[in-house]
């Protein structure tokens, strides 16, 4: 059973019309010839079947299923009117039907025949669906079964890294099938379709109009299509006619060599079923006697155009005599125009029958023909008592059943040898294996698409070397295509989904700080560890900078240098005082805590270098704590109001008697803290011990407060010491502003109140303003900011309290006198005077 002719039925219409461009297929018309070679090639031998001879009868499926049932029915009944399970007719027995043709043929003729265990050798039906024996028994095929071909076709395409691709498969079992295994494999392996269309049996300017505009506007580059060459033309022909070439097709065995197909643009690439050549059937083709019978005829005259009936050619010439003429009167003379002589020349024309360069399709009929054959050989010569079936009976090969040439073909080690390369050929459960050769068109030097083979694959390898494939061979239509709905992202994005579209179509979103991706594609970014952060690139952590007020760079020098001057120049001012201890500026300010009060100047000034560095447990607890104890030395220095004592005193006369009345109960509070100055630093003594031992200040790795960074600073220990301990410290600072502020205004050549009150105001500015200065910095400027706050503020103490003693001892000494003291001598004789 052949598709000798393609039969194809209007939507508009019931009535199935042939059409003359399709009316005659000259390809399959080959493979009935490569039947009949193969026949009588058996016939002559010696070897197989050598007393048995072959007979056949052909039958033409039209491409369309009910013909094919019609042909099925008629061969298993023997009469042109099928009546279902009863046989009219004599003869020899029937052995087995090759055909159908294209898989949904072979499925509906194959229900018919497993019921009737009448065996069936397919040579062109690779659909997956046949290999189901409880559905098929009887069905063999010569032809690899489209399992193997839709993962050769899944492994190419994931070969070149395509993605997204669109799919065309013919309304019938075999696209239906073939492009269902392909789609599982790809989308498993993660492989997007763009589109999937099928291309429907009765076609119709809609829908092939339809699926052009798909094709069109689809960004797919690469398509796989599964369908016969004759239900693919009417779509190839109208991309054509749009100049639609800018795609990539991939072919199944089916259409990757038709000569329906040609004019397709090069650069296609398909898998085809392996090419032999068959010894003398060239010569066979050119032998033949076109008088052999009605098909052979038919072949003749569609392929020459004329007609070998000579009074069809005398009607046809005496109508176009009448078509010219308008009358009859003329005879026409001789041979009449269009009359085949039966000596035309067949091997002058190029055509798709006598092209044996790609027998494929061709060679597996005729191996179908030799598997009937070798089945019936092993039946013929069975030895009694080895025989296949019951009770190792034998079968009489001039009266058997067809079931019985089934029970041997479908034997688990059936094989047989054919003339070609003497190949040894097994059936595997009725599959043969699944060897392709990978084609690719390319226009030749003449301009014409050659088939050339630049790989193949074998579904009984080992999966890693199963598809080989040369891809420099492979020539493309313009350049090699890319085919993706989203370009790759590279390492430092990650593939961000687009709603409602397939996992194939994403965008490459950058991965957030801190987060890194250092693989193409990446699903999810990483996170980087504690001490790491992502580079610019974010496809590599790298480790964080690691960030403290270090002493050799500009800004530690700066502050040790400001730090240290500061220290040098409260020390010269003590040396000041020394070299001047004996003159009455001296005397009158009490030198010993003058001296106490410097000397906790020194300590403040220096306690900031503690800060530099990197952090480590010592150097926490010891900047704190010192800060916490010059600061608690330096306050309690003026509480104790040495500097306020003599220059609070006014003249006691009868205008100023009230307010020195009125101030005395101050007077009085100040020399009470004069007489105890360390009990203040006592006091904080104890409380920074305790805050030591209990939760001592410590260096830690912050790496919160910025991302890039870890920041190396000391940690406080408790909130509540701390805050504790530098209250102490604001306490002591207010009752100093308050006593200044109280003795500003009392009556002195020298009002050291008004300087104490001064550089009390500019240590709250300082220290005011360093907390949200403070709050608002990260990393090492909190350091900095901390020490310039230490050094303003004691600069400003400094500076208010002992700059204008400095003036007088070293600018003014003509100053420096008694009479410049007098009244506070004075206020020291009538105290003296009063005990």
């Amino acid at each position: 059973m052949f598709p000798i002719h393609k039969r194809i039925q209007s939507k508009n219409s019931t009535v199935i019309s042939l059409l003359p461009s399709f009316r005659f297929n000259f390809r399959t018309f080959r493979w009935t010839q490569a039947m009949l070679f193969a026949i009588n090639e058996i016939n002559k031998r010696e070897d197989l079947l050598p007393n048995t001879d072959l007979g056949y009868v052909i039958y033409d499926s039209c491409f369309t299923i009910s013909k094919a049932v019609e042909g099925t029915l008629t061969y298993l009944t023997g009469q042109d009117e099928a009546v279902p399970n009863y046989r009219c007719g004599d003869g020899p027995p029937l052995a087995a039907l090759v055909g159908a043709g294209g898989s949904d043929l072979s499925i509906a003729t194959a229900r018919i025949l497993g019921l009737y265990h009448f065996p069936q050798v397919s040579y062109s039906s690779t659909c997956s669906a046949l290999e189901s024996k409880f559905q098929f028994p009887t069905f063999l095929r010569t032809i690899p079964n489209d399992k193997h071909q839709s993962t050769a076709i899944a492994k190419m395409v994931l070969h070149f890294g395509w993605t997204w691709v669109g799919t065309i498969a013919a309304d019938d079992d075999y696209g239906k099938y073939g492009i269902k295994d392909f789609k599982e494999q790809v989308e498993e392996a993660g492989v997007c379709i763009s589109f999937s269309e099928t291309l429907p049996k009765v076609s119709s300017p809609e829908d092939i109009q339809r699926i052009v505009q798909t094709v069109v506007e689809a960004t797919a580059k690469i398509i796989v299509v599964f369908s016969s060459d004759v239900d693919l033309s009417p779509l190839i022909t109208e991309l054509l006619r749009q100049n639609v070439t800018n795609r990539t097709w991939i072919a199944t065995e089916a259409w990757v060599t038709s000569a329906l197909m040609i004019s397709l643009l090069g650069g296609t690439l398909g898998f085809a079923v392996k090419r032999a050549s068959i010894p003398g059937f060239q010569r066979y083709l050119l032998d033949m006697d076109p008088y052999t019978d009605p098909l052979t005829e038919e072949f003749w005259e569609t392929l020459f155009n004329c007609t070998l009936d000579y009074g069809r050619a005398l009607r046809t010439s005496k109508q176009k005599a009448r078509d010219v003429n308008g009358t009859l009167s003329g005879e026409v003379r001789g041979l009449p125009d269009g009359l085949c002589t039966g000596c035309e020349s067949v091997a002058k024309l190029n055509n798709t029958y006598f092209d044996v360069s790609q027998l494929r399709i061709t060679y597996s009929v005729y191996k179908a023909v030799y598997a009937v054959a070798h089945a019936l050989h092993n039946l013929e010569h069975c030895k009694e008592g080895q025989g296949p079936f019951n009770g190792k009976d034998c079968a009489d090969i001039t009266d058997f059943e067809p079931w019985q040439v089934s029970c041997v073909s479908m034997s688990t080690d059936v094989f047989y040898y054919t003339l070609v390369f003497d190949w040894e050929i097994y059936f595997d459960k009725g599959d043969v294996e699944g060897f392709y050769e990978i084609i690719n068109w390319q226009f030749s030097s003449n301009g014409e698409i050659s088939y050339v083979i630049v790989g193949h694959y074998n579904g009984s390898a080992a999966p890693e070397d199963r598809m080989n494939i040369l891809n420099d061979s492979i020539v493309w239509n313009s350049e090699p295509p890319r085919s993706v709905c989203s370009e790759n992202c590279q390492p430092g994005t990650r593939k961000g989904i687009r709603q409602g579209e397939p996992v194939c179509c994403f965008d490459c979103i950058p991965c957030a700080d801190g987060e890194i991706s250092n693989t193409s594609n990446a699903r999810e970014c990483i996170l980087c560890g504690v001490d790491d952060w992502s580079n610019d690139a974010h496809d590599a952590c790298v480790p964080k900078i690691i960030e403290f007020l270090a002493f050799g760079e500009p800004l530690g020098i700066t502050l040790i240098v400001i730090s240290a001057f500061g220290a040098l120049v409260t020390i010269s001012v003590g040396v000041v005082f020394i070299m001047n201890v004996g003159t009455p500026l001296v005397k009158a300010n009490d030198a010993l805590l003058s001296f106490s009060l410097l000397f906790s100047l020194v300590v403040t000034f220096l306690c900031s270098i503690f800060f530099l560095g990197q952090p480590q447990n010592w150097s926490c607890m010891t900047s704190q704590v010192a800060l916490a104890l010059g600061f608690a030395f330096c306050l309690s220095s003026i509480m104790s109001g040495y500097t306020l004592l003599p220059h609070c005193v006014c003249v006691i006369t009868v205008n100023t008697i009230t307010r020195t009345i009125t101030e005395l109960p101050a007077l009085l509070l100040v020399g009470a803290f004069y007489k105890d100055i360390f009990s203040f630093l006592y006091t904080q003594g104890i409380a920074c011990g305790v805050w030591l031992i209990m939760l001592p200040p410590h260096s830690i790795k912050n790496t919160s407060a910025k991302n890039i960074k870890i920041i190396l600073e000391c940690d406080e220990g408790s909130v509540v010491f701390i805050c504790c301990i530098f209250s102490y410290d604001i306490l002591l600072a207010l009752l100093a502003f308050i006593f200044a502020f109280i003795a500003r205004k009392l009556e002195d050549n020298f009002s050291e109140g008004k300087c104490i009150t001064f550089g009390m105001l500019v240590f709250f500015i300082v220290w005011i303003s360093f907390v949200p200065a403070y709050l608002s910095t990260r990393g090492k400027f909190m350091v900095a900011v901390q020490i310039f706050a230490i050094l303003a503020s004691s600069f400003g103490l400094l500076t208010c309290i002992f700059l204008p003693k400095c003036y007088i001892l070293l600018v003014k000494p003509e100053c420096n006198t008694e009479e410049m003291m007098r009244h506070t001598q004075k206020f020291q004789n009538e105290t003296g005077n009063t005990e």
